[in-house]
């Protein structure tokens, strides 16, 4: 990689927060080089952008891009939409720490990670539980940089209609102003929010593990 130049690898390019993740790395000039792996086709297209279609069974045939990266990762599902407990696990626990581990691997420079506000190892919840134990098992990896973004109850427009969440996000947008104090972390965030911290994290290039919460989201992205 030439001196001075930066690359970045985005994973879950077509979710709510990847999305917004990719348009803001296209849209800046941190990177020269932007790498999308996606299991769908490209939906557009960019001088610096080098999109990968491929299942994530097989990551690891492309570990290349890892190398040197500053990796995005904001791959995850929901129960309904995975259809079983095993799925959803095998998305957001076992594709995440395999990326983990290529990044790891391959001397990414940084790994930022979407995960959620409550997420705990040891929860009742399978969701909460599996985020809880992916973070632990990242945090176990040698890597340079790991940045942990938290967020509540996600904003934004999805490429999908779920009727179910759509009632959930009205009650939050409604409720919000009563998240304050200790529960301000649970206060529901913008996906574009998200990203544009997750943006701004990785411009600050810090060593070590980082854990963000909606509310240090919400000051990173202004």
């Amino acid at each position: 990689m030439p001196a001075g130049s930066r690359s970045a690898l985005l994973l879950g390019a077509t979710g709510l927060v990847g999305r917004q993740c990719l348009k803001l790395l296209l849209e800046g000039s941190a990177y020269d080089r932007i790498a999308v792996i996606a299991r769908r086709d490209a939906d557009r297209e960019h001088p610096r952008l080098n999109w990968v279609s491929t299942d994530f069974e097989h990551l690891p045939r492309h570990k290349e891009l890892f190398s040197g990266s500053d990796v995005f990762c904001c791959l995850g599902t929901t129960m309904a939409k995975a259809g079983s407990p095993e799925a959803f696990r095998r998305i957001d626990h076992g594709y995440v720490l395999a990326a983990g581990r290529l990044a790891a691997g391959q001397g990414a420079r940084q790994f930022l990670v979407v995960t959620a506000a409550g997420a705990a190892p040891d929860s009742r919840m399978l969701y909460m539980r599996t985020k809880g134990q992916v973070e632990a098992d990242l945090s176990e990896l040698n890597l340079q940089a790991l940045h942990i973004f938290q967020p509540s109850m996600l904003l934004g427009q999805r490429a999908e209609r779920r009727p179910a969440e759509a009632v959930g996000v009205f009650l939050a947008r409604l409720l919000r102003p009563l998240f304050g104090g200790p529960l301000r972390k649970y206060r529901p965030i913008a996906a574009a929010t998200v990203a544009a911290a997750m943006l701004a994290q990785a411009d600050r290039q810090l060593a070590g593990t980082h854990i963000i919460t909606s509310q240090l989201m919400e000051k990173l992205a202004r």
